[in-house]
């Protein structure tokens, strides 16, 4: 499927979403958050989809940020409303029932990164160029990045990267906990789609229940955190009274 700013594919249970902006190395306007917003809900409520990855179209850039050109011309309502938005969208990919996982095939910085933080995983290609440079430009990370970055890498690394505006190679990204795997540019897709159906074959509620669990229980103390993932467990084995687990399918 098209719609001009993205390319959505479904295949063994795994949608693969392309934003396809490569003139303008799939920067981030209005449009298409909105197209994204729609699309993961979309994919949120298909019951044949069991996994999403998320990339970007060409060789040069994952997401290399907002749309300048079009934020310069923005009126002070108008630059919240568009943080707003894409705060609201990496909400929604941090809350999907179901694995997202990043395939950064290249820039990501700015809201590019942001996005790639809001999946359960990122993988990147050797030459992927990763940060949070919008102090550089004289703001700051608007679409999560101050808060989910210190939560992943820890305090002291997401200050030196955000106060900075370091850009990170793919390897270093690694080294900080940033990136799960790196591989050569034109194995990215393959490997991550491997992962992808690799999960896609387990049992989805496990997945879903445990993607929920860590998320939760990350902001928790650990004894609250065992007590909610005996809960789910609960949940969980209430759901398979009613609808009993038959091999080798979910």
């Amino acid at each position: 499927m098209e719609n001009g700013n993205l390319l959505i594919e479904n295949k063994d249970g795994v949608a693969l979403i392309t934003i396809n902006r490569p003139k303008v190395l799939n920067s981030l306007d209005s449009s298409v958050l909105g197209d994204l917003h729609d699309a993961f809900t979309a994919l949120g409520q298909d019951d044949a989809v069991k996994v999403v990855v998320l990339t970007g179209r060409g060789e040069k850039a994952f997401i290399a940020g907002a749309d300048i050109a079009e934020m310069a011309a923005y009126s002070v309502p108008q630059a919240l409303e568009f943080a707003r938005k894409g705060q609201t969208l990496v909400n929604l990919i941090g809350q999907l029932a179901k694995p997202v996982i990043a395939a950064v095939n290249g820039f990501a910085l700015g809201g590019g990164l942001e996005m790639a933080l809001a999946c359960d995983f990122v993988y990147a290609s050797e030459s992927a160029k990763l940060g949070l440079p919008e102090v550089t430009l004289g703001v700051m990370p608007g679409f999560g990045g101050t808060q989910k970055l210190g939560r992943l890498i820890g305090r002291n690394r997401a200050n030196e990267l955000i106060f900075t505006g370091r850009v990170l190679t793919a390897v270093e990204a690694k080294e900080w906990g940033i990136v799960n795997a790196v591989f050569p540019a034109q194995e990215l897709l393959e490997k991550t789609m491997e992962t992808a159906v690799r999960i896609a074959g387990n049992g989805l509620i496990g997945v879903a229940y445990a993607k929920h669990a860590i998320k939760s229980g990350l902001d928790m103390g650990e004894a609250d955190g065992m007590e909610y993932e005996r809960r789910k467990n609960r949940n969980m084995v209430t759901l398979r009274k009613k609808f009993p687990l038959k091999p080798g399918k979910e």
